[in-house]
């Protein structure tokens, strides 16, 4: 396997986990700066979630048509634009209009960069290649709460996203140099009538339900706006049926490892869309830390997720794609849970090492979900499924934040005071409720499902070949 492919890839993946937890770590200092609320400001998440959920459709298309390696070059020049305008914000509208057009570029990067993968990498290996693809991007966590906590509480919160212009143009440099040639193929004419229902589907739920708890804006406008997003995808369900070359192939639903994958990766994912959101709030608002503080708190869940990328194969070939998935979920949504049981008590070495578990077992969750979603697609259908997958995850992502931010507001309306600890203990515990379900889907895969990736079987068929 080409270690280099998936390592330059991996630099559009740091430089979006790097964006999001600055900005998770920043966001009460930002929200002062700009004279809104920080659960306001949250519109700055959900524009860069709801960019990502209109133009990852069209990704696919044009990877096939243009060629990946170009486009997934442009969407890193896209990319950095918009990162050196949020830097020169100084109003909600430009800094929201800003995450909006960082979002078009991060719509081509990671799903392009992740068919590249695909379409270099044999299957036995992919799971190697998806955990080297990780690695790095886990970088962003890592760096980014610490980092952006440094800058926001001894600087000036503007600099935290200048980070990504160096990073950007070394990834630029090295895709120019090490990342393979892939020829465009054939393609249908784009759907457009798909492309604009999806768009609506997906941008209607996501700022329908951020809306819905904004103080700014009336109820109605939320209501509104989710109504349109329930009408659009159904109409799409419709188009989809009927069209010979849909934008998203619903087809692809008819695979169960790829349909488990989706469907259980999209319920693990709001809570994991909750998390970044809540605990850099509930360490400043709720425990009083500074941002610097809460960054070098939170970091600690990165350190375990970058472990077990060292383990996954390992892992995978001993026990299958199956059982460790029904752990993996299971003892994720434990630890979700535990953060509602943190108080300005609870010892810093405790929550730390709460965290540090959580981050390990959603690092195994997401990468056997990642890599069992391709496990039986073939080659042709790789592009629909990588655009699929991403736009699915990115929605999930951000109804995670809709969701947070929805139960916060709500319980601060029923008890009529400000935003207490309490508020935060009941969001953790339903997003926690939440994503123990996305354990079911797996139960109904036979235990050797994707052992053409796992090495599961081969596994045991080695051992009973010892024991004979």
């Amino acid at each position: 396997m080409n270690r280099i492919t998936p390592l330059i890839l991996a630099v559009a993946l740091f430089m979006e986990q790097m964006d999001s937890t600055v900005i998770a770590t920043a966001l009460p200092t930002i929200a002062a700066d700009l004279g809104v609320g920080p659960i306001t400001l949250k519109l700055a998440l959900t524009s860069y979630m709801v960019a990502l959920a209109i133009f990852i459709p069209a990704s696919g298309w044009m990877a096939d048509r243009y060629g990946a390696k170009r486009v997934f070059r442009a969407a890193i020049v896209v990319f950095m634009l918009g990162s050196l305008f949020c830097a020169i914000s100084d109003s909600l509208l430009t800094f929201v209009a800003a995450r909006f057009l960082q979002g078009m570029g991060g719509a081509m990067m990671t799903p392009v960069g992740r068919l590249v993968l695909l379409r270099t990498t044999k299957k036995s290996e992919l799971v190697s290649a998806m955990a080297l693809l990780t690695i790095p991007g886990l970088l962003g966590p890592i760096t980014g709460p610490p980092v952006g906590g440094f800058i926001t509480t001894f600087f000036s919160w503007h600099w935290i996203f200048l980070i990504n212009l160096p990073i950007g143009l070394l990834g630029l440099w090295l895709s120019s140099i090490y990342l393979p040639e892939i020829e465009p193929v054939e393609t249908a004419r784009i759907d457009w009538t798909g492309f604009l229902l999806s768009a609506s589907a997906a941008s209607g739920l996501v700022f329908g339900l951020s809306v819905m708890s904004l103080p700014a804006l009336p109820v109605w406008v939320g209501a509104a706006a989710t109504l349109i997003g329930f009408l659009s995808m159904i109409l799409y369900v419709l188009h989809a049926r009927r069209h010979p070359a849909p934008i998203l192939n619903l087809t692809l639903f008819a695979n169960r490892s790829f349909r488990a994958s989706i469907v259980g990766g999209t319920l693990f994912r709001i809570a994991a869309g909750a998390t970044p959101f809540l605990l850099p709030l509930m360490l400043q608002l709720g425990f009083g830390m500074t941002a610097f503080e809460s960054g070098m708190t939170t970091f600690i869940a990165a350190i375990g997720a970058i472990t077990t990328k060292f383990i996954a194969r390992r892992a995978f070939a001993a026990l299958g794609f199956r059982n460790v998935l029904i752990m993996a979920g299971i003892f994720g949504a434990l630890t979700t849970a535990a953060n509602a049981l943190f108080t300005p008590a609870t010892p810093i070495l405790l929550i730390m090492a709460v965290l540090l578990l959580g981050g390990f077992c959603r690092s195994f969750f997401f990468t056997g979900v990642n890599t069992l979603g391709y496990a039986e697609i073939e080659d042709r259908a790789a592009s629909q499924a990588t655009s699929l997958t991403s736009v699915l995850q990115q929605v999930s992502l951000a109804l995670g934040v809709a969701a947070a931010a929805s139960i916060l507001e709500a319980s601060t309306r029923m008890s009529g005071g400000e935003l207490s600890l309490g508020d935060f203990h009941l969001a953790f515990a339903i997003v926690a409720g939440l994503s123990l379900f996305a354990v079911v889907p797996f139960f109904g895969l036979p235990r050797d499902v994707g052992s053409a990736v796992s090495g599961y079987r081969r596994a045991s068929e080695d051992e009973t070949i010892s024991v004979k």
